[in-house]
């Protein structure tokens, strides 16, 4: 059976220590993306960067190194393609936790620095685009 979240809700990135992290849950977008800055690709296949965790707050970051999933242009959603580097972690929301893909983006003009996409969301959750923070979490 599905659980109803909102259209924003809070996850947690575990693997990356990352506890409280407000997210846009999108079903229109297949993939989910995160807010990173200082990305440096590392010559063993992996990636470091700094996920900004508030907007208001950019000194804000953790450090996260992650192995690289794959590289792909996307066009985003003004039209212009860009090469993205793409990362798997794990992540929590409403109590479910799954390993998901996640683009690595800059969403400096957006005003949540995650969104989940419905590839993460899969047959766990329903929608309430009239709602959010259901699941319970604040950040």
């Amino acid at each position: 059976m599905a659980i109803v979240i909102g259209w924003r809700e809070v996850v947690a990135l575990p693997d990356w220590g990352i506890d409280k992290l407000r997210a846009k849950v999108d079903t229109g977008a297949r993939t989910s993306a995160i807010h990173v800055e200082n990305l440096v690709e590392m010559p063993d296949g992996e990636i470091e960067f700094d996920v900004v965790m508030d907007r208001r707050h950019a000194h804000k970051h953790v450090k996260v190194r992650a192995k690289v999933k794959r590289k792909s242009h996307v066009k985003s959603s003004n039209g212009e393609t860009l090469l993205r580097y793409f990362v798997s972690t794990s992540i929590e929301l409403a109590g479910i936790k799954k390993e998901v893909e996640i683009s690595l983006v800059n969403r400096d003009n957006m005003k949540v620095r995650m969104l989940v996409g419905r590839t993460a969301l899969g047959e766990d959750f329903l929608v309430d685009a009239h709602k959010t923070n259901l699941a319970g979490g604040k950040a």
